[in-house]
């Protein structure tokens, strides 16, 4: 746990050129508060402890803004910018070095019960509003535009825009009108 720790740190300097020091990163960065707070709830919920988890996830909602269940899995390096607003569902997976920015919504479409919030693979980007609903898988390398609004699976190296989300890029080429999946 303490070289992802170690790791989430290290991310910070090197996707915000904003960051000065080790100190303003411990003390100025909600985005890394909330993880850390995750990953100690995470660690009690795997072992089977409801209530401790749920009560430090519900202490870092009231902290920082952000809400991620105890129940998600979160990757190395993941940096959460300015992340008030942001929700991470009990059944959200994080692939190592996601960027997920203010206001992104990782979340369930209904009441269904198991896996019902998306998975997200390694490199992906979430813009600023962006939701991403249901149990769904998001490739690596994807990048989602801000507000977007994603329902469906996006294949690896794809950027994915608008409501609900469609592919305009994949691996690099653009994605012609009549071609959207």
């Amino acid at each position: 746990m303490f070289k992802t720790l170690a790791e989430d740190f290290r991310i910070v300097f090197e996707r915000d050129p904003a960051a000065r020091s080790w100190l303003e990163i411990a003390t100025c960065y909600p985005g890394l508060h909330a993880l850390m707070l995750h990953r100690f709830a995470h660690w009690l919920w795997t072992l089977g402890l409801p209530l401790v988890p749920r009560m430090i996830s519900h202490l870092s909602r009231s902290l920082t803004g952000i809400e991620i269940h105890p129940g998600a899995a979160i990757g190395r390096g993941v940096f959460i910018d300015h992340g008030m607003g942001v929700v991470v569902g009990e059944t959200a997976i994080v692939g190592d070095y996601a960027l997920i920015y203010q206001g992104v919504t990782l979340g369930g479409t209904g009441k269904e019960s198991g896996k019902r919030h998306p998975t997200l693979g390694t490199n992906v980007v979430v813009g600023a509003g962006a939701k991403v609903l249901g149990n769904i898988q998001i490739g690596n390398s994807v990048r989602i535009g801000a507000g977007s609004v994603v329902l469906r699976d996006v294949p690896s190296d794809c950027t994915v825009v608008g409501v609900p989300g469609r592919v305009v890029y994949r691996s690099g080429e653009r994605v012609e009108p009549l071609e959207h999946g």
